[in-house]
């Protein structure tokens, strides 16, 4: 389903209005103030570092031989639609990974000195992080990408690159995603730390996905999932419901017509029902009690920092990061390729092929970060015990399209018909036609989903006939909107 291009061309405008701001002579010296005082250091240089998808950040370097320096960091209005609850997420999983990550198994991420909320920040900014800087290079990404990507360019991973030499990279990553796995709480949600080396799951799970539905699909903040979640089923219909919600709130770019908005409702009652059914579940699921691993939704090549020789050094960009189903962990990265499956010019099934072909070579990689952690544990690896042939059973299985589907809201629709309908509900004469292969699935619906799909159909056929901004904020978004216009 595209993004409702009202509500994007609003966050866009808010975003670019507010960088501006940031500009103003009278501004940028209170931010940096506020820095240095922040910073027990003699500070040497300051300056606007950069402007990522979802973060403006500033850097503060110093005068003394110790090397790094001081970023602030905050999240762009019109963008972070919970700026407040990213803020502390985001410090909050950083500060948990520096204490829990082992010596022998590191995660490099920016040490955290203070973060706050809006108010405490220069000019009412917004809610912050100040944390240290990590001296680096490149990004992993620069070094698997297709040389010469121009800045507006979707990424590409280079064909011309050697396997010997992908697969040093991929093992740099799989240390990562290796690493990362073995943190886990018994609940799935957003950690809260409660005392020295003590924490828990306190918060929802705030997702990317949850963040974009609001900012692109226009679904109201109060729709969203709030709890916090002891089985992994619960989530996963939890997930199945913001997709039918979603559908039913995003007021432009949802449907084309009467028959593709019954599409859609068919295909989100079906992975729905993939949940409630016990027999349907059980093929796909199969922890349903923990423990459940940390997972980032935002990790990629693009956040993890690497040195002139290919090293990492820092991985950053860690907002959307909670304890989640370990059947997310199981999953193969979507990122090998660089470019996800819904944008792939050549089409899925392309996708598929030559994702399938960096897959081994992934796998080999991870195989080979099992073998040292549990050589230096002196521990044997028993073969399902290795978290490369989950990857693989998930691949192979199509758990793999379960895991995708739940967790991208606007790359559903394909993904379902393509991959995941027939493994569950078998094959018919539609099948070459996915457009009316819903059809052959209504006598699966329950009565009363057949009825709410009616009402909506009518509903977003007369949403069609206008094109008007209906979007749910946060405040200071809200606050900012009114600002613009006065």
């Amino acid at each position: 389903m595209p993004f409702d291009d009202v509500a994007w061309e609003k966050s866009d405008q808010i975003e670019d209005s507010w960088l501006d701001l940031l500009f103003d002579e009278a501004i940028y010296n209170e931010i940096g103030i506020f820095l240095a005082e922040n910073c027990p250091r003699q500070w040497a240089d300051f300056k606007f570092l950069e402007c990522g998808g979802f973060n403006a950040s500033f850097l503060m370097t110093f005068a003394d031989t110790d090397p790094g320096g001081a970023v602030l960091r905050l999240p762009l209005p019109g963008v972070h639609m919970f700026p407040e609850e990213k803020v502390r997420n985001e410090a909050t999983i950083m500060q948990f990974i520096t204490e829990r990550t082992s010596k022998t198994m590191p995660i490099p991420v920016p040490l955290v000195s203070r973060w706050g909320a809006r108010n405490e920040s220069p000019s009412d900014l917004g809610p912050f992080i100040i944390m240290g800087y990590i001296d680096h290079e490149r990004s992993m990404s620069d070094l698997l990408e297709t040389p010469g990507r121009q800045p507006k360019q979707r990424p590409e991973l280079n064909p011309d690159i050697s396997t010997i030499q992908l697969k040093v990279l991929y093992r740099e990553l799989a240390n990562i995603v290796f690493s990362l796995s073995t943190l886990s709480a018994n609940r799935i949600g957003s950690l809260k730390q409660t005392g020295e080396s003590a924490w828990e799951v306190a918060y929802r799970p705030l997702s990317i996905s949850m963040n974009e539905v609001v900012r692109l699909g226009t679904l109201p903040r109060s729709k969203l999932p709030t709890a916090i979640y002891d089985e992994a089923s619960s989530y996963f219909e939890a997930l199945a419901e913001l997709h039918i919600s979603h559908l039913t709130h995003q007021r432009n770019n949802a449907i084309d017509s009467a028959d593709d908005c019954r599409r859609k409702f068919v295909a989100r009652f079906l992975f729905r029902k993939l949940v409630r059914d016990r027999e349907l579940r059980d093929k796909w699921l199969a922890c349903e009690h923990g423990p459940f691993p940390v997972w980032c939704d935002d990790f990629r090549p693009q956040n993890v920092l690497v040195d002139k020789a290919g090293k990492v050094v820092g991985v950053i960009d860690w907002e959307f990061s909670y304890t989640a189903p370990v059947e997310f962990t199981h999953a193969p990265p979507w990122w090998l390729l660089l470019e996800k499956p819904e944008y792939w010019s050549k089409g899925l099934e392309d996708w598929c092929a030559e994702y399938e072909s960096r897959l081994q070579i992934f796998l080999q990689a991870m195989m080979e970060c099992e073998e040292d952690a549990y050589q230096t544990r002196n521990e044997r690896l028993e073969e399902d015990q290795r978290l490369s042939s989950r990857m693989r059973h998930s691949w192979e299985s199509g758990d793999f399209w379960i895991m995708y589907a739940a967790r991208n809201n606007f790359a559903f629709d394909a993904i379902y018909w393509n991959k995941i309908d027939r493994r569950f509900y078998g094959s018919n004469e539609s099948d070459n036609d996915i457009c009316n292969a819903w059809k052959k699935r209504l006598h699966l619906l329950e009565p009363e989903e057949k009825e709410i799909m009616d009402k909506y159909v009518d509903l977003k056929l007369q949403e069609n006939k206008t094109r008007l901004l209906a979007w749910d904020p946060d405040q200071y978004t809200l606050d900012y909107m009114a600002k613009m216009e006065a």
